[in-house]
């Protein structure tokens, strides 16, 4: 299934998009898409309803983050050997981790608001993991079972705030819309292989990320059993897991996103997002 959220911002109604392509109302259903929804006995009742019964939603509207009241929003950094490489960073032994901010959520279409005095804000298309279940230390062997399915994330970052500002990424990457989250949350079904999966990204139209899941240092597995000897994993808890090559640190020079950058980003399976940037405003 792929799980929707649609509507103006702070009144989203739960969806889903059918075979076809076609958004369909499911709150008739399940009154939103939280961690209580995205549990296993929550996701099978869903998944028995026959699509063509629900109605179809007319028009185009926003889509918001497939999931609602996020409680964690956790990182995983330089999760790609290449990415790695070309930050200029050694190959982690263990993941990287870091959070971002819940309120840095936004839909996968919204637009990414420069912080007041930003001069190094950068893109990251990241795979984005959904937990459905409580995990507590849980093996590396079992760890799909608690992952409800993956949606699309693009990682924004602040480079000053997070690399020249003290050694905190913290700080880089929860400002204000550096999340958005979506179009959809797949559940694990809908994915036949997550750890073979085409990742992309442009900025103004122009190629600057192309990559793989194959690619990544720890996989699904790793990262969810190793986060959950940490910290309980909650339904609804999401895990954004690494950026391929590409980002704007990495270039020679150095290239920043201004006002009125356009990025476009994908990953197979998981769909596509675009982001108007726009100027810092209170």
């Amino acid at each position: 299934m792929k799980l929707v959220r649609y509507g103006a911002v702070g009144k989203e109604k739960p969806g889903l998009i059918d075979a076809a392509g076609k958004l369909r109302d499911l709150s008739k259903h399940v009154k939103d898409f939280d961690g209580a929804a995205l549990t296993p006995a929550a996701l099978a009742k869903l998944a028995k309803i026959k699509t063509d019964t629900l109605p179809l939603v007319k028009g185009k509207p926003r889509m918001g983050c497939p999931v609602a009241k996020v409680g964690k929003f956790i990182a995983i950094g330089l999760n790609f050997y290449d990415h790695a490489e070309e930050s200029g960073m050694p190959v982690p032994k263990e993941p990287v981790v870091f959070m971002k901010a819940t309120s840095c959520i936004v839909g996968p279409n919204d637009n990414v608001m420069l912080p007041k005095g930003s001069t190094k804000t950068d893109w990251e298309v990241e795979l984005g993991i959904v937990i459905g279940t409580r995990a507590r230390y849980v093996s590396q062997k079992a760890a799909t079972d608690y992952v409800a399915g993956y949606c699309l994330i693009n990682d924004v970052s602040e480079r000053e705030y997070q690399l020249e500002r003290g050694p905190q990424w913290d700080k880089g990457k929860g400002c204000d819309t550096f999340g958005p989250i979506g179009p959809w949350l797949a559940t694990k079904d809908d994915i036949a292989n997550i750890h073979n999966c085409a990742m992309w990204l442009d900025v103004n139209g122009v190629r600057v990320q192309t990559g793989t899941t194959k690619k990544m240092i720890f996989n699904v597995p790793k990262i969810v059993s190793y986060l959950s000897t940490f910290m309980t994993l909650e339904p609804g808890d999401i895990i954004t897991t690494g950026t391929p090559p590409g980002v704007g640190l990495g270039m020679k020079p150095p290239k920043f996103l201004k006002a009125g950058d356009v990025m476009t980003l994908g990953i197979e399976g998981l769909g596509e997002q675009r982001q108007v940037v726009v100027p810092f405003k209170l």
